[in-house]
């Protein structure tokens, strides 16, 4: 079971991990496994400013496509391009090398993110 104490969670399955004064987000084991084999994403350009909540992409699999929603509030600084390519990246390893983007000034206001304890209660693991 991959450690999580540093990731935070939201309730559509999205996860921040803090990484000095910036923020990467990507999508959670329980989320990926619900959707399958990732084939494709669609993510915002570098220098969107995302708000709390927002719809800021779609992730499609061989089952279905759902919307991703910023968890935070901030400005896209990255997008991770690898995903272009492997989108498969996302379902081998959603907290490592399948991120999805980075943003800085970072804003948590308006924000409901879980804990650890919380996200797995939630995702009943």
């Amino acid at each position: 079971m991959t450690e999580l104490s540093g990731y935070r969670f939201t309730k559509t399955h999205e996860w921040v991990r803090r990484d000095g004064d910036e923020v990467v987000i990507g999508i959670s084991e329980h989320a990926q496994a619900q959707l399958g084999d990732v084939i494709f994403l669609d993510l915002p350009e570098v220098g969107a400013e995302l708000k709390v909540g927002q719809r800021f992409g779609t992730i499609e699999s061989v089952k279905a496509a759902s919307e991703l929603y910023a968890p935070v509030s901030g400005c896209v600084i990255d997008v991770n391009r690898a995903l272009g390519e492997s989108p498969e990246l996302v379902n081998n390893a959603p907290y490592t090398d399948g991120w999805v983007i980075r943003l800085e000034n970072v804003d948590e206001g308006g924000s409901e993110l879980l804990g650890e304890d919380e996200y797995r209660q939630l995702a009943g693991e």
